[in-house]
């Protein structure tokens, strides 16, 4: 069975998309922030990790960075899950290492097709 770490402030977000990835067959784990989901990564590195833009403590993005930095068995993809939509934004994303992007709100089909672009659907 696949994993996927669901990485957001929102505790809706994460009961959502625990939801919709469970149906999809995945093993789901949850992080509120940047700095909890890092260390979720240490103790188990997930398939996958949907990852939400602005959280407190650590953000998305410097989570990514930090990540990249760390050695991990093995690198996750990452889908970057939020409402920051300018080009700008999805264009540091996939430069800091994210695999893909979708906005929120998603339904189980948008994030079904990100997950098998991405490999791990």
């Amino acid at each position: 069975m696949k994993s996927c770490l669901v990485v957001d402030d929102s505790k809706v977000i994460r009961k959502v998309a625990r939801h919709i990835l469970e149906g999809l067959d995945f093993s789901v784990s949850e992080a509120c922030d940047g700095r909890e989901a890092l260390d979720a990564c240490i103790a188990s590195t997930p398939d996958v990790i949907l990852l939400d833009w602005n959280m407190p403590v650590m953000s998305g993005m410097e989570f990514l960075r930090a990540m990249r930095d760390t050695d991990l068995p093995s690198r996750p993809k990452v889908v970057f899950c939020t409402t920051e939509n300018g080009m700008a934004h999805i264009r540091a994303a996939i430069e800091a290492g994210a695999d893909e992007y979708v906005m929120k709100p998603f339904d189980r089909d948008t994030l079904e097709s990100k997950l098998q672009i991405v490999g791990v659907a």
